[in-house]
């Protein structure tokens, strides 16, 4: 069996062992264990891949595997990864595992909840694996079935009515990706001998260009919808400020990244005469978003929905970047992926466990937490400077090499969106700024928080884990930078 299947089949086996627990110190202990092994796995990976390139392999797909599923159709389990994937499962990896301890004193229904969002993190591993449409759509849809229940019930607020709207959104652009794949797979192969994988379809390049201007915006539109792209985000708020909190850190954090990988993968790799052709068109809306996002999380006063505005903000930034079609600038659109998965799993931890303690999430509400709660405060200045932008940061590194790569355009349309999106910078710090001053050094509220404790063990443990994500990468950039820039040559090469 190809090692990368351990990503679905370790999850597999911690649903079957959460199934059998019968005492939360046994389902606590099977998600801890099952956790820790992914993470393992991703970083074994991760040096394994290292090396191989070290040794001069410059296979497109490393570790590749391919067993026939249905022989009618020509589809198959096929595997593989490139520098790309190898990123999202280590970042899906951490999120996990700081999600699990986010989620310890979980009620009600504590292994059913850990049962739904472990198949949650099949979805989400199987996708980054695959490299077979149809393989990687039904690990897509495994990874978004489960929102539903993990919203409508453990969620808070308006749940039911998130969970409807999340999952309608989500489905909707679903059925979007379903046409574009059987689009795609109709025209895979110019005598008849038609394939879903994916690097056999490139290598026919066998998709007119005339049928490219339809497909392409059925596939880019059906994963924008997943990465809150303008006008199809309005699902991203209502889900964030709903879900709990491990569920905020798994949606934000890498569910997200799902659609950016998607474009990536699919929509420009498979179709790049219309990715050449179209590109503007959908870059208007992702400039939208990215504006339209930092400016609505300016006026929130519920943390989550700042937040979650916040996110809209920056995965517009993700599939901007991947619209500018360089190299500079879709290596700062994964970087970003990365930094804004680290950095938002962050936000919604801290969040989680402040609102456990104040039972409210209105900044209005709420001051002087930095007396009260000294760890989870700095915790989350660290947070929030990784928002804005801080140098020596993950974000700081994102954003720069996607503004540097989109400027390299040298046409005015191109140009003068990069400084329309870079004007985001300056809005995200009045509101991170703001709510930093308003919660953690302004006056205290509530009497009765003054009473309030700090973080416990497992708090801080998933809080450091993710600190060290957002350090890791502002501070030691440049391996993974070119980890990614070296797999997008193959997309770029295409794209020329």
């Amino acid at each position: 069996m190809n090692f990368l299947s351990l990503f679905v089949l370790i999850p597999l086996l911690m649903m079957v062992g959460l199934a059998i627990a019968r005492s939360m110190k046994q389902i606590r202990t099977v998600a801890v264990v099952g956790s820790t092994l992914q993470l393992g796995l991703a970083i074994y990976t991760l040096i394994k891949f290292l090396m191989e390139r070290a040794a001069g392999n410059t296979e497109e797909m490393l570790f590749q595997a391919s067993t026939m599923w249905y022989e009618p159709l020509n589809i198959h389990y096929a595997v593989g990864v490139d520098g790309i994937s190898v990123t999202m499962l280590l970042l899906s990896a951490i999120i996990v595992f700081a999600g699990v301890f986010a989620s310890w004193k979980i009620e009600p229904l504590s292994k059913e909840f850990f049962l739904w969002l472990i198949l949650l993190s099949i979805g989400v591993f199987g996708f980054f694996i695959s490299i077979d449409l149809f393989t990687m759509f039904m690990f897509y849809e495994v990874a978004l079935i489960p929102m539903y229940l993990l919203i409508g019930i453990w969620g808070s607020g308006k749940k039911n009515y998130s969970a409807m709207k999340l999952t309608l959104m989500l489905m909707g652009g679903s059925a979007l990706l379903m046409l574009g794949i059987i689009g795609i797979y109709y025209h895979s192969s110019a005598d008849g001998n038609y394939t879903m994988n994916l690097l056999e379809i490139a290598r026919n390049n066998a998709i007119p260009e005339n049928w490219q201007y339809f497909l392409f915006p059925l596939t880019f539109v059906g994963f924008g919808v997943l990465g809150a792209m303008f006008p199809f985000h309005t699902w991203s708020p209502d889900g964030h400020a709903s879900a709990p909190t491990a569920v905020s850190m798994l949606h934000a954090g890498v569910l997200m990244k799902l659609g950016g990988y998607g474009c990536f993968r699919v929509a420009i790799y498979l179709m790049p005469f219309a990715a050449n052709e179209l590109s503007w068109i959908f870059l208007i809306l992702t400039g939208i978003s990215v504006v339209y996002g930092a400016f609505s999380a300016c006026v929130q006063t519920d943390l989550k929905y700042i937040n979650a505005y916040s996110s809209v903000s920056h995965c517009g930034l993700v599939l901007f970047a991947i619209l500018m079609l360089n190299n500079t600038a879709m290596t700062g659109a994964v970087m970003q992926m990365l930094s804004h998965g680290l950095m938002t799993a962050l936000f919604f931890a801290l969040i989680g466990m402040i609102y456990g303690r104040t039972h409210t999430r209105d900044i209005r509400e709420m001051g002087g937490l930095m007396k009260i709660m000294p760890f989870l405060s700095v915790c989350y200045v660290i947070a929030g400077l990784a928002s804005l932008g801080l140098p020596g940061l993950s974000g700081f590194v994102a954003e720069m090499t996607i503004f540097v790569g989109s400027f390299q355009h040298s046409d005015m349309f191109h140009r003068v969106f990069t400084i329309i999106a870079c004007c985001s910078i300056v809005i995200t710090a009045v509101y991170i700024l703001r709510v930093v001053g308003k919660l953690l050094y302004g006056k205290v509220q509530n009497e009765h928080h003054r009473e309030l404790t700090d973080a416990t063990w497992w708090e801080r443990l998933s809080a450091v884990t993710l600190i060290i994500g957002v350090a890791g990468l502002g501070l030691f950039p440049g391996w993974i930078s070119q980890l990614i820039s070296n797999s997008l040559n193959v997309i770029i090469e295409r794209l020329s």
